[in-house]
């Protein structure tokens, strides 16, 4: 049963901006693992702005209440190349509220804009 459906896009170069504007903005949105790839290096603008929208569009399947900690939903990326969700604290408490027993994703950036659809399933 799908219990919730949220999609959202982010303008790249805005997120980008937004991100040397405030530069702490990147560890309130971020847990460590999502800023950096597994070789080490810094993960892209596109493929953050991409995580970003999927948290936004986790928040909207979630019917977007008050009080989500941004770092309590990690997207990681399966070996396989899917992306996932990763959910503690009050991404969880509100996810077990409504009876959300898995998680899809599905993110894309193409043409200076980022885009992420989450379904909440139960």
């Amino acid at each position: 049963m799908i219990i919730g459906v949220g999609i959202d896009v982010a303008e790249i170069d805005r997120f980008e901006a937004a991100l040397e504007r405030t530069p702490e903005l990147a560890h309130r949105l971020f847990i460590e693992d999502e800023l950096i790839l597994p070789s080490g290096d810094r993960r892209g603008i596109a493929s953050l702005a991409a995580r970003f929208a999927a948290k936004e569009a986790l928040a909207k399947a979630l019917g977007a209440p008050a009080g989500l900690r941004w770092t309590d939903a990690e997207v990681y990326v399966e070996d396989s190349g899917q992306p996932r969700l990763r959910v503690q604290g009050t991404v969880e408490a509100r996810a077990a509220e409504l009876g959300v027993r898995s998680w899809h994703v599905s993110l894309s950036h193409d043409a200076g804009v980022a885009s992420a659809v989450v379904i909440a399933e139960g």
